[in-house]
């Protein structure tokens, strides 16, 4: 059963992507809008269905579901993260979960290492200088890429990506992350340090930590103050994970540059000082999977179910105790 809304149907399983789907298992013509049960085809479907194959827009999957679904094995969501839609109650009755967030995060580590290497020459603000002055700014005094000093928040799905990524390029790469080890920041080409030591030494900072109660607020006035003058903070992670008023006073200062893709509120209000700031570069939210990037999502929940069918462990299972360290 497909369990998402009709227009994230048709942008996750494209044509090539629905025909894989057609040619191992039967889609049922039926699919869940506000509820599961609400539909009374819905509910009248649910015994026979083996797997859902859930994306945006799909209700939670709680113990009601469940129970009215006894053949359930699998749920492969074509999306991000699981934790919104899928209780708990799934994993202790031995149901399978997997999710297409790593074909998210390819497009957001792929967005960030093309602003890391943009804010080293800081190009957003000789950009921005460049419209508003209309001349050309000079960019002697910009201190370029070679030897910068890049540190990540996170070690997440995305974080360790942008590490990868970043292993071809002159720069030192610090990372902080309180489940990552030094053996593990080291095999990614990273330093492992502390929150205070990343936000002291970095050049350009890049926030990959997930949304949870504790990252709330995490970056507040004081690590922005541990930031050097001239400094460039990225955050493509969720707004709220940076203090929003210390943001906008270090930004309003110009003693730091900000590339933000997420804004705490998301988005921006017309009159918002950041979006007329020179030193601050923002877009509406665009680096996860946008146009055709979004049929990676289909093809990966599509690539899970093919090895369900054929007895093959999931490439990318979440298990139960990954859930409270998710986004």
């Amino acid at each position: 059963m497909l369990a998402m809304h009709d227009d994230a149907r048709s942008r996750v399983l494209v044509p090539r992507v629905r025909e894989r789907l057609e040619a191992i298992a039967t889609v049922l013509p039926v699919g869940p809008g506000t509820s599961f049960l609400a539909d009374p085809a819905v509910r009248a479907a649910l015994p026979d269905v083996d797997v859902l194959l859930t994306g945006w827009g799909c209700p939670r999957i709680g113990p009601e579901v469940l129970d009215a679904a006894p053949k359930l094995q699998a749920i492969l969501h074509a999306a991000g993260s699981v934790k919104a839609i899928v209780d708990p109650a799934a994993f202790d009755r031995g149901i399978r979960v997997s999710s297409a967030a790593t074909a998210n995060a390819q497009p957001v580590a792929e967005f960030t290492v093309a602003a890391i290497v943009l804010a080293g020459k800081r190009a957003f603000r000789l950009a921005a200088q460049y419209r508003i002055e209309r001349r050309k700014a000079d960019p002697h005094g910009m201190p370029g890429s070679y030897g910068t000093t890049v540190g990540l928040l996170g070690a997440s799905r995305i974080g360790k990506m942008v590490a990868e990524r970043l292993r071809g390029f002159d720069l030192e790469v610090l990372i902080s992350d309180p489940y990552l080890t030094a053996d593990e920041a080291a095999a990614l080409g990273a330093e492992l340090v502390g929150n205070d030591a990343l936000f002291e030494r970095s050049d350009i900072l890049s926030v990959h930590a997930p949304l949870i109660p504790e990252t709330v607020g995490l970056v507040d006035g004081r690590l922005l103050g541990l930031l050097k003058d001239g400094a460039v903070l990225i955050n493509t992670a969720r707004g709220k994970i940076i203090d929003a008023d210390a943001l906008l006073s270090e930004c309003v200062s110009g003693r730091i540059d900000a590339v933000l893709d997420v804004t705490d509120p998301e988005p921006l209000p017309p009159d918002s000082p950041l979006l007329d700031l020179p030193n601050v570069f923002v877009t509406p939210h665009v680096a996860g999977a946008v146009g055709n990037e979004i049929a990676r999502l289909g093809e990966m929940a599509v690539g899970e179910l093919e090895r369900l069918v054929t007895g093959q462990p999931l490439q990318h299972a979440i298990t139960a105790n990954e859930l409270g360290r998710l986004a």
